[in-house]
């Protein structure tokens, strides 16, 4: 189905699992994410589905399915064919599958459903250009505005915060990424109305800021590609040799010195990013 036999592994898993569980539940089920825009790294990437049933499933047959793929790394949600068709924020919630466990009152936005209208990978169902996909330009880009601040300008907030979780975070190569390359994308969206990967965020910044920037996006770049930095404390410890090993890897001198590049690069995108909506 992907290129990835790690992807094909996981689809064919949760398959075979939700079909003995609930056989015929799952009529449609589509990838997003890194794997739909051809930027999936095994080693660090989440898969990103959108599985799509008849009528709103019943929470505890989600759970058993759930309960059963384990530590799998599939993350997403359960919408309808009729959800489809209609703008998320009219929705409520949804059943949501994070970090190996089920809310069964996950939140919603336009990202997925745009990304699934535009990228969208068919396991099941009918291709997405096939389906009447909800999508409206406007909402995207005032979800995008108001994310900078409800989402991206919090998170560097608490980690300007040394001592906090997000500060220690920032130290290490998984904030490096998420944080250059997440504002990058939310910029990317504003000025083109379109959604993007982290690595094609990254590439986006090198051309959209100045050249003061561009070594902090290069890095993040960098750790894109080598596919290690992970949210754990193991990978931020191994990541030290980045800075003091032989032959040194990383771009910078100290991770004290990336950090502070890392969250100065990312007050400068969210403003820039506002200036770009408020300029619409």
């Amino acid at each position: 189905m992907t290129p990835y036999p790690k992807i094909d592994a996981i689809v064919e898993t949760y398959l075979s699992v939700a079909d003995v569980e609930a056989p015929g539940l799952v009529e449609g089920l589509y990838l997003e994410g890194s794997a739909a825009l051809g930027d999936y790294r095994p080693g660090t990437s989440d898969v990103d589905f959108v599985a799509v049933t008849a009528a709103e499933p019943p929470f505890e047959v989600l759970e058993r399915i759930h309960t059963r793929l384990g530590a799998y790394p599939f993350e997403g949600c359960y919408l309808t064919w009729d959800d489809l068709r209609r703008d998320p924020s009219e929705l409520g919630t949804r059943p949501r599958a994070h970090a190996g466990k089920l809310n069964p009152r996950g939140g919603l936005n336009p990202v997925t459903w745009h990304t699934l209208a535009r990228h969208g990978l068919t396991c099941r169902g009918p291709k997405p250009d096939e389906l009447d996909i909800w999508h409206d330009p406007a909402a995207l880009a005032a979800w995008t505005d108001g994310n900078l601040d409800r989402y991206w300008r919090r998170l560097v907030n608490r980690a300007s915060h040394l001592a906090s979780p997000w500060g220690l975070t920032c130290l290490g190569g998984y904030g490096t990424v998420w944080v250059v390359t997440g504002v990058a994308r939310l910029h990317y969206t504003l000025a083109t109305g379109e959604i993007t990967s982290k690595s094609g965020a990254g590439r986006y910044a090198l051309e959209a800021f100045p050249e003061c920037w561009h070594r902090v996006v290069d890095e993040a770049l960098r750790l894109r590609e080598e596919d290690t930095a992970l949210p754990t404390v193991a990978s931020a410890v191994s990541g030290l040799s980045e800075h003091f090993g032989t032959p040194r890897s990383s771009l910078y001198g100290s991770p004290f010195e990336r950090r502070r590049d890392v969250l100065a690069f990312a007050g400068e995108a969210i403003t820039a990013a506002h200036k770009l909506y408020a300029s619409r």
